[in-house]
């Protein structure tokens, strides 16, 4: 019996198991979508104040990385300046820096990441090695003309040039669709894909928002 217990224990067949803590199961993360004009940026800022949440942009970490010269942003840098396609890798890392930055979070806002399948499972396995999981993926939902009509109005202020010509308005739009119905599959296999409404007040839209997050 004496041996039998003792092989249990050896150090080759032994791994301590690490079990999450109370705040990591109850940690929220999303990742928020939204075509132009729907005003995802808007919501995005509403939710991490109403939740506590991290805002995790992607185009945001990149230009800080880039502009303080991290060893990510170099290396960022040196893929984009010959115009290739910055890895995965590079991007996760980044994003893993921010997310152990910020490591007593009550949770993420993941916004314009991931972009794809394989980017959304990297995504999944950094949240698991954190003892942490996504939760959903919210997306705003806007009828095209309700968005063009939006982008066409923020160009007359913006000044903005892809937000006065309605042509590109709409492959911007094309564009968004052709991206997340990838992501939409993905996540809805999980049963974590949740579309939300996104016509109205700001605030009315937060409720809607808020009535999924309460929820995870």
């Amino acid at each position: 019996m004496w041996q039998f217990l003792t092989s249990l224990f050896r150090k080759k067949d032994y791994q301590l198991k690490r079990y999450p803590s109370s705040r990591e199961l109850h940690m929220k993360n999303i990742v928020l979508f939204g075509p132009p004009g729907a005003g995802k940026g808007t919501q995005a800022e509403v939710l991490k104040e109403k939740y506590e949440l991290v805002h995790i942009s992607t185009g945001d970490v990149f230009r800080y990385n880039i502009k303080n010269e991290t060893d990510l942003g170099t290396l960022a840098k040196s893929y984009m300046d010959q115009g290739h396609l910055v890895p995965d890798e590079v991007t996760i890392n980044m994003l893993n820096a921010e997310v152990e930055k910020n490591a007593g979070a009550n949770g993420f806002i993941f916004d314009g990441f991931p972009r794809t399948a394989a980017q959304a499972e990297a995504l999944a396995q950094l949240m698991e090695e954190k003892s942490s999981q996504i939760n959903a993926m919210v997306a705003l939902e806007v009828d095209d003309e309700i968005l063009v009509g939006r982008l066409l109005e923020r160009g007359k202020s913006s000044g903005r040039p892809d937000d006065a010509n309605e042509e590109v308005i709409r492959e911007r739009i094309a564009e968004y669709y052709r991206k997340t119905d990838i992501l939409k599959e993905f996540y809805q296999a999980q049963d974590k894909y949740h579309g939300v409404d996104g016509v109205g007040s700001i605030e009315e839209i937060t409720v809607r928002l808020s009535e999924v997050i309460d929820n995870l």
